[in-house]
């Protein structure tokens, strides 16, 4: 292996093996990287860290394969990152500046209504069973409902081991989330009670590890999530806008938490004050995408603005114009 290779690859593991000592799983930014020393490697030999010319060499590629944004933004960032941690070390090397790349056509989260919750809960209920994914039918109404009620991501709740699940105390624990992070999220005493029931059903019968199984001893997919999701959608007569377009399974992680603020604000808590324990719940690194909900909220909303705006300060932009950092 040449020295400039050697000399990059020790600084990539150096920065995977910080990144993971604070939590953060980094595969995919370590495959990046890895692809990045390849092809400076090729086309710049003996670069021993990051220049001017191999970064921007490296994202006129990407444009030249016609990945979309956000693919770009995916290819760039760990690049970016290993610039800076370099940087940091004296070692001199080119910081892609922000705003040089494409911003991804940002999503705009659809915001259930509670008919609409009500009519996609309804026909989960009805799902058949199917001989291919034997526990189907018995899997989807309880999946769903507890991506909506607790707020999980979509591979939160799909990853949950049996072990995870404690029926007594009413308890989930949420393993390596994003960031990589662990987290509990009680339940409320109804969706216990389901989980109870659900499990009585599904144990034993079952030869996996996973509280929500898919096949051959595996979890569920994200792939036959969506396929069901949009079937459901489709039978509640919810219209979905196509390939990248929603409404989306993650949106009722949003509409969950839209739906706790919009509670609190009825009821007149102090929502300032709540915001932290809605941020620990979902498992938010950053407070401010904990706050993008507030905006979501008064975009949903509009009678509770004013309210809003008491938290948030004199001005909510719209959703269609701000950045997205609800996760």
């Amino acid at each position: 292996m040449s020295p400039e290779m050697t000399t990059m690859g020790r600084a990539i593991a150096a920065l995977v093996a910080e990144k993971r000592a604070v939590g953060y799983k980094y595969v995919a930014e370590e495959e990046v990287l890895a692809r990045f020393a390849a092809f400076c490697w090729a086309e710049f030999p003996g670069l021993g860290a990051p220049d001017r010319a191999s970064v921007e060499a490296w994202v006129e590629a990407a444009r030249k394969r016609g990945v979309k944004p956000a693919t770009l933004q995916a290819l760039a960032a760990p690049v970016r990152e290993l610039a800076r941690w370099l940087g940091r070390r004296g070692v001199p090397a080119y910081v892609l500046p922000a705003g040089e790349l494409p911003r991804p056509a940002r999503y705009v989260p659809h915001i259930y209504t509670d008919t609409e919750l009500a009519a996609l809960f309804a026909q989960t209920d009805r799902c058949s069973y199917c001989s291919a994914v034997p526990f189907r039918h018995l899997v989807m109404p309880v999946l769903f409902r507890t991506i909506y009620a607790c707020g999980l991501r979509a591979s939160e709740a799909r990853l949950l081991r049996a072990g995870d699940v404690d029926l007594g105390t009413g308890v989930l624990q949420i393993r390596a989330a994003k960031g990589g992070k662990d987290r509990q999220t009680p339940v409320s005493e109804p969706l216990r009670t389901r989980l109870s029931d659900y499990h009585a059903h599904v144990a034993g019968r079952s030869s996996g590890e996973w509280f929500f199984p898919g096949t051959a001893s595996r979890p569920l997919s994200m792939g036959n999530i969506d396929k069901n999701f949009r079937r459901f959608l489709w039978q509640a007569r919810i219209s979905h806008g196509g390939r990248g377009h929603g409404p989306r399974v993650h949106d009722l992680r949003h509409t969950f938490a839209v739906n706790n603020l919009r509670r609190w604000f009825a009821q007149g808590d102090d929502v300032d004050a709540l915001l932290p324990v809605l941020q620990a719940y979902m498992g938010h690194s950053s407070p401010d995408d904990t706050a993008y909900y507030l905006r979501l909220t008064a975009e949903a909303y509009p009678h509770i603005t004013a309210r809003v705006r008491q938290v948030v300060g004199d001005v909510v932009p719209p959703v269609a114009g701000g950045t997205c950092h609800g996760d």
